[in-house]
């Protein structure tokens, strides 16, 4: 048995908002909006990879918070786990830097007015919840 590649999405939030993110590859992703994030490498804890992540996608630097309840499957052998993150203080704002062509901030009205794709839905259901608990 294959054993499962573990992606972290980071649930960035700033003010009361979620930041989406909108793919611009591979082309049968692009379009749609995501929850930045990426594979953890081999020996890297999953909340290491997200700040890496983060980093690399953003520009940002990020603190990877507590992980949201769950986990779903991507394509095999890839599953995806979604943490709470934060900008650390002084951090650059983020930028579309590598897969991503556009950024929005949204708040919790707003958080369906994007197209995600659909892996992301249950783990963006659990974050409005959070987000709407008053957790950041």
């Amino acid at each position: 048995m294959t054993e499962r590649i573990v992606v972290v999405g980071a649930a960035l939030l700033d003010g009361g908002r979620l930041l989406a993110a909108r793919r611009s590859a591979p082309p049968e992703l692009a379009g749609r909006w995501e929850l930045p994030g990426g594979k953890v490498e081999p020996g890297e804890k999953p909340e290491d990879a997200l700040v890496r992540e983060l980093r690399e996608e953003l520009g940002v630097e990020a603190e990877a918070g507590e992980r949201v309840p769950g986990e779903w499957a991507l394509r095999a052998p890839y599953t995806l786990r979604v943490h709470l993150a934060r900008l650390r203080p002084g951090s650059a704002r983020p930028a579309p830097l590598e897969d991503h062509d556009e950024l929005r901030w949204l708040t919790p009205g707003e958080v369906w007015d994007v197209e995600w794709l659909e892996q992301d839905v249950p783990a963006v259901r659990e974050v409005v919840e959070r987000m709407a608990a008053g957790v950041e």
